[in-house]
């Protein structure tokens, strides 16, 4: 019989609240008539867990790469279903009604997020610090960077059709793997829903396997490392604009701002501040380009618009006009120094020739060296 739905469950050491888990799944099956199966990816377990759901009629997937997500992977690799329903094995989910989420799945949704803040969050349930820090936090960064409406970014209880999560190549083995599964899926502009759904305390007598701290980390890390625009590109473009509005400010001469002197010394920081924004921008894009080849992130028709005219020609030619106005700057100082007899100089006066013509000579060798270096990276590969 064709397998419709695949309930999956990661597991490590579950035996306290296994077996409650794959009965309430067991019992949604047979109410809704759904034709369906239970796969538990198992990842190393010593407590008996594999037997317990073996005997219950579960299927057990052996997965030997430790990790949240390895675990998870696994399982979903060896699903029948044409759609999944993943649940974390401790309980906390209620496997018993899973209608909202089939009924999304039957309607053509990719990917149907669980949303535990409308659903109800019992008393013990999320610590205090998950529930009104973390879990909001993060969940507004992925809708700030990716642009999703997900109000729960990090439900554990999602459903989502096989077929389409199969082709977003997810890689990430530990808990960033719910991170990972809901930004390729709206990268790639998959069609995503969320329903309301509950949370109950987990029925183990010990920790645990999540750390607040280090899990919040590395599903922060996650983010950032997948929107360049975030990393690099806006703090670039915020580093020049005021790098800039420094030099502009302060290259004819000393200024005086509520009784406190700006010179030469502040106007060096702002070309210091020009500088890393460049380099900050020139990481935008060596990352955006580098995650498109490797398919980590989806192509971008903007970025393919501005390469048919920023070429490796383009830039070498705009670094060689920088590096030659940084020569001429130089020579200018030279022939100022030269007139005073290689003497002692006015400092103001000769710094403001100088850091700009020493600016020009950086910028333009970072240009034509990242020109070269763009166009590395943009090479088809076979």
């Amino acid at each position: 019989m064709t397998v419709e739905l695949s309930i999956v469950m990661p597991c490590l050491n579950e035996a306290e609240t296994l077996a409650s888990c794959i009965q309430k799944a067991q019992r949604y099956l047979e109410r809704s008539g759904v034709s369906g199966e239970i796969v538990v990816g198992d990842n190393g377990s010593t407590d008996g867990s594999q037997r317990i759901a073996t005997d219950l009629g579960a299927r057990v997937i052996d997965v030997p790469s430790r990790g949240y997500g390895a675990a998870l992977y696994g399982a979903i690799d060896a699903a029948k279903g044409r759609y999944c329903i993943m649940g974390d094995s401790d309980d906390s989910y209620d496997f018993e009604h899973l209608e909202s989420f089939v009924e999304k799945l039957r309607q053509g949704y990719d990917l149907v997020m669980g949303n535990r803040f409308r659903g109800g969050i019992k008393p013990g349930a999320m610590p205090w610090k998950n529930r009104y820090i973390g879990n909001p936090a993060l969940s507004f960064i992925g809708r700030l960077f990716f642009r999703t409406k997900i109000r729960d970014f990090h439900c554990g209880l999602r459903g989502f059709s096989k077929a389409a999560i199969d082709a977003l190549d997810l890689r990430t083995t530990g808990m960033e793997f719910a991170s990972e599964m809901v930004i390729k899926a709206q990268l790639k502009e998959l069609k995503i829903a969320e329903v309301p759904t509950t949370l109950s305390p987990d029925g183990r007598s010990r920790p645990p396997h999540l750390l607040p701290y280090r899990d919040g980390w590395r599903h922060l890390r996650f983010m950032l490392l997948h929107s360049p625009r975030w990393l690099f590109l806006y703090p670039g473009f915020l580093l020049i604009l005021l790098g800039l509005a420094g030099c502009a400010w302060l290259l004819p001469g000393q200024r005086i701002f509520d009784g406190i002197i700006f010179d030469v010394h502040t106007l060096l920081y702002a070309f210091v501040a020009v500088v890393l924004g460049f380099q900050l921008v020139a990481f935008a894009v060596f990352t955006k380009v580098f995650a498109i080849s490797e398919g980590l992130l989806p192509e971008d028709p903007r970025l393919n618009r501005a390469f048919r005219y920023i070429k490796l020609e383009t830039g070498v030619v705009v670094g060689a006009v920088l590096i030659i106005m940084g020569i001429a700057g130089s020579v200018l100082a030279v022939n100022g120094w030269s007139q005073r007899g290689f003497g002692s100089l006015n400092f103001d006066h000769m710094l403001r020739i100088v850091m700009p013509a020493a600016f020009s000579l950086m910028l333009g060798v970072q240009v034509v060296c990242g020109s070269f270096f763009l166009s590395i990276l943009g090479l088809r590969r076979r």
